[in-house]
């Protein structure tokens, strides 16, 4: 158990860990409340820390490292992860916590795990608020933004890591450098960051990026669609593909604070955009 928080009095947070298909996965509980998932991918729930404590006065908020990332283990490290394998990772922490239901907020990656949990699972999502989820499928240029996934993916297996992140970060700027994501933090990387960033690029971010949201069965469930948008991020392909999204879905993106990344630095200004999201 750990504590850490906004303010006073002090957030507790509770660690669990539950058995899954093909792996071990590790979440974390704090606050009180109605149940808020904070979804990320390939983002754990370290970086999420600051926001779920900013969220816990009024909800009950968990965070968790998606399968192969960080905390989260696979019986095969060289197995590629699904979409539709971390939404099932999703409805089992659900059924560890004795819940049927939950809101969900999921960013980038974890927006697009969001969508595939309400397609399969109908009903156990009240509400979905997809932050900037890179559906790089829905863009006229598919084709091509799909040729420079698999170009970071190869240069990744050919020369490893860095070279391989400094295309993916070189991608996400294409807007502007005013539009790049913020930057990693000041220091040398850990080995478990080394990792993580291993796992993405080499077995989750083709999953990802070329997943398709059943756009029929989103529709359909009683799930309440909130897409939403940086202030900041104009330009960059997860903003496009969010865009693309409440356009088939028939509604407008909602504007969010920041960047792609802006719950890591503003969290508490970020935690009261999602309240009022969540809210309607």
């Amino acid at each position: 158990m750990s504590s850490g928080g906004r303010g006073s009095p002090t957030v507790v947070t509770n660690s669990h860990t539950i058995d899954v298909p093909g792996g071990r996965l590790y979440y974390e509980v704090r606050g009180s409340g109605p149940l808020l998932l904070v979804v990320g991918s390939p983002m754990g729930a370290a970086p999420f820390a600051r926001l779920a404590d900013a969220l816990a006065d009024d909800h009950t908020v968990v965070t968790l490292d998606p399968r192969g990332i960080s905390a989260s283990r696979l019986d095969d490290p060289g197995e590629d992860t699904t979409v539709d394998q971390r939404a099932d990772d999703l409805v089992a922490i659900l059924d560890d916590l004795g819940t049927e239901s939950a809101d969900v907020f999921g960013s980038s990656g974890g927006a697009v795990t969001g969508l595939s949990l309400v397609a399969r699972y109908p009903g156990q999502v009240r509400t979905l608020v997809a932050h900037e989820p890179p559906l790089l499928e829905l863009l006229p240029d598919a084709a091509e933004r799909r040729a420079g996934i698999d170009d970071i993916v190869d240069t990744f297996h050919r020369e490893g890591l860095g070279a391989a992140f400094g295309k993916f970060m070189a991608g996400f700027a294409a807007a502007g450098e005013e539009n790049a994501p913020p930057p990693p933090p000041p220091g040398p990387p850990s080995e478990q960051d080394l990792a993580d960033g291993a796992r993405f690029l080499g077995h989750d971010m083709r999953a990802t990026t070329r997943y398709l949201p059943d756009v029929a069965a989103v529709t359909a469930a009683p799930t309440r669609m909130v897409v939403a948008v940086g202030a900041e991020s104009a330009g960059q392909p997860a903003h496009l593909g969010a865009v693309a999204l409440a356009e088939r879905l028939g509604t407008a993106a909602v504007e969010f604070p920041g960047g792609h990344g802006e719950f890591l630095g503003r969290p508490a200004e970020f935690a009261d955009a999602l309240r009022k999201a969540l809210a309607g």
